[in-house]
């Protein structure tokens, strides 16, 4: 007899109980378990004894703050993280990001939008590990992935790269050469059909600090102007575009 699956486990983590009790609602509603935690300790005590398919995190915790909270899980292993900030301030969607969120929602929000957000990043994340196909190495430009393991390396020294910066250059990797908007990498790496582009930017400028000799003058993760960005398949080429300071002229937002 097939087994009926499990529903995923959500783990809501807000110290506004009008919040917490909100989000909690609607994402029983839809189908999830969930667990609720008012501050970071108890957050990582109920993450380590029923690990969580998913954790909302409110950025602005008392105590420990969501900062902390969200590097301590994915400490302890991969965990997808959805950023609560009640702020709408680019600084805090980057620090959110910076630290391995997967998304973001500024308060106020719908929260039914944060089930569709919910929803999207739990498809993706068992996609990943439901696929039964053996995923080939990608090698382009002294990098090496590894999709079933996970695992990238440069010049053979591992990077230490978030869930998301490691889908995103795998995503690059797997389509060298060809201009990638913005829009399309919001698609494909997030599966977002909406969203704030400067996700994608964020996440580019980390990903360069990671990849690149020399992030200021990126030679991999190159910007095609007024579209979004190219992975140079034969690794290092002269400069014909001038990545560095692009991302002041163009302003704040791109990279």
């Amino acid at each position: 007899m097939q087994q009926t699956p499990q529903p995923s486990r959500v783990l809501v983590v807000d110290d506004d109980p009008t919040v917490a009790e909100v989000v909690a609602g609607y994402l029983d509603r839809a189908g999830f378990t969930v667990d609720r935690a008012a501050d970071g300790p108890r957050a990582l005590e109920l993450a380590a004894a029923v690990r969580p398919d998913l954790v909302v995190l409110d950025l602005m915790l008392p105590g420990m703050d969501g900062l902390e909270v969200c590097r301590r899980l994915r400490a302890d292993g991969p965990v997808p993280v959805i950023m609560l900030t009640a702020r709408g301030d680019e600084e805090d969607r980057i620090l959110g990001l910076e630290v391995g969120a997967d998304d973001y929602v500024t308060k106020p929000f719908s929260p039914r939008e944060l089930v569709l957000r919910v929803g999207s990043v739990l498809r993706r994340a068992h996609a990943r590990s439901a696929d039964p196909r053996p995923a080939p190495l990608l090698r382009a430009g002294g990098l090496v992935l590894d999709p079933a393991a996970r695992r990238a390396t440069k010049d053979g020294a591992e990077l230490a790269l978030t869930l998301r910066e490691f889908d995103l250059l795998s995503f690059l990797l797997r389509h060298p050469g060809r201009a990638c908007s913005r829009e399309e990498l919001m698609h494909e790496v997030w599966g977002w059909e909406f969203g704030d582009v400067s996700t994608v930017t964020v996440h580019v400028r980390r990903l360069r600090g990671k990849v690149e000799d020399d992030p200021a003058r990126p030679q991999l993760i190159r910007t095609v102007w007024g579209v979004g960005y190219r992975f140079e398949a034969d690794g290092v080429r002269p400069s014909d575009e001038p990545d560095g300071p692009e991302a002041r002229s163009e302003g704040a937002g791109r990279a």
